[in-house]
């Protein structure tokens, strides 16, 4: 067989890439090594449809095993009394808990995508806000913080069957405890993604969701450093009050909704190489060491965000909680857009991002989000992210400077040496 010399070249290219950048986008994370030999591995060439011990197949024995350490390790992470693990995604898994507790045309309630939202959580751009009523809950002008007041007012007035937590451009802490009152005045759902913080939150950092939320979904990158994919929650699975039943009009447990959803009722095969990949990473999770790399991910988000905040960038809610924050670059007179293109030139890697009211298009946007899990997967402390936001701001404050900018993408090449990624690959 021939060797793919064009695409192995393509792969080598973006190793490169990555080694060089600044990687800042608060979505992405390198992963360890073994999870990407775990990625990589056999298990890519088994089908398995349905669940560990009831599959379609023959020839499970193996990823059964392979499935079940996954699951055993999440639930053992976040004390869990249920866990699946087969979502290909965050929104995969966002969209099972939308089949197993609503029906089209239900009232749903999240985070506006325009304050900080996600896609998944009633976007009229999305499946749902295509198929479900959306009430959105936003921000408040001033202070950058979600309007809980608000939130209470609107869920009382039109009672909406579930209740979203969770959001992609948030940099604050969440009151769990008080969307569920909220919840149980309605007799609402209250689902909690967690995709962004889960790594804190997993490490007892910031708030725990699972006491106050009947479900918690969770992307495995982002700051949990596994690879791509989804998984669903449960500390206590429950007999469900809503009289939920299954497609064969029997009542069922949420676990048990959930598992149903998943599949058959989204997908076929899970992806078992992808699976195995996530039992590394929950494994590296309960080591101690992760507990020292969230903590960090903390110092060095409150670092970045001191540091921008003395340079004068206006920085959404005044500061974060967690690994991310959200600059409104209006008082700089440069748009997100223009940000991150002329950012891109000098190896700086971030996304332009809508801020809350917002006068700009979100292909434009006024703002940027900022996060630090990759970098400091590669070893930066506070002192290092710090220098950052000097080259940062050294870059948008020269913006049309271009033989500056280029200056700044050698100073970044030799920075990012100090810090190897993946000598394992040469």
């Amino acid at each position: 067989m021939q060797h793919d010399t064009i695409l192995f070249q393509l792969l080598e290219k973006e190793l490169e890439r990555q080694r060089n950048d600044i990687e800042l986008i608060a979505s992405e994370n390198f992963v360890s090594y073994q999870v990407l030999k775990a990625m990589g591995s056999v298990p890519a060439n088994k089908y398995a449809e349905g669940y560990p011990g009831k599959r379609y197949y023959g020839g499970c024995e193996v990823v059964d095993e392979i499935e079940n350490l996954a699951i055993d390790r999440l639930k053992k992470i976040f004390n869990l009394s249920w866990a699946n693990v087969q979502p290909h995604s965050g929104a995969q898994a966002n969209a099972a808990v939308f089949m197993a507790v609503l029906k089209p045309g239900d009232t749903i309630m999240g985070l506006d995508l325009s304050m900080g939202g996600h896609l998944t959580h009633g976007s009229p751009a999305n499946f749902s806000g295509k198929h479900y009523n959306v009430i959105s809950y936003g921000v408040n002008k001033d202070t950058g913080l979600v309007e809980y007041d608000d939130l209470e007012q609107k869920a009382l007035a039109h009672k909406p069957k579930m209740i979203i937590c969770g959001a992609s451009a948030y940099s604050r802490d969440w009151d769990y405890a008080r969307i569920r009152a909220v919840a149980d005045k309605i007799g609402a759902i209250v689902m909690a993604d967690i995709a962004h913080p889960a790594g804190l939150i997993a490490k007892g950092l910031l708030n725990d969701p699972f006491e106050h939320c009947h479900i918690v979904t969770s992307t495995t990158h982002k700051t949990l450093r596994g690879p791509r994919g989804g998984v669903i929650m449960i500390r206590h699975d429950f007999e469900n009050p809503w009289g939920i039943k299954d497609p064969k009009g029997n009542i069922r447990t949420m676990s048990q909704l959930l598992d149903l959803a998943v599949f058959p009722g989204l997908q076929g095969g899970p992806l078992e190489h992808i699976i195995a990949a996530k039992a590394v990473a929950f494994g590296e999770i309960l080591d101690d060491s992760f507990t020292e790399y969230a903590k960090q991910i903390i110092r060095n988000a409150q670092a970045m965000a001191d540091a921008f905040m003395e340079k004068g960038y206006n920085l959404i809610s005044g500061g974060t909680d967690n690994h991310l924050m959200l600059i409104d670059l209006r008082n700089k007179n440069i748009t997100g857009k223009k940000a991150q293109e002329t950012l891109d030139k000098a190896f700086i890697t971030l996304n332009k991002n809508a801020v809350p009211f917002d006068d700009k298009s979100p292909f434009v946007t006024s703002g940027i989000r900022v996060g630090v899990p990759a970098v400091t997967t590669r070893g930066l402390k506070e002192k290092d992210v710090v220098e950052v936001v000097n080259m940062i701001d050294k870059v948008l404050m020269n913006a049309d400077n271009e033989q500056l900018i280029a200056g700044v993408r050698e100073d970044v090449k030799e920075f990012m040496k100090q810090f190897p990624l993946y000598p394992e690959l040469g």
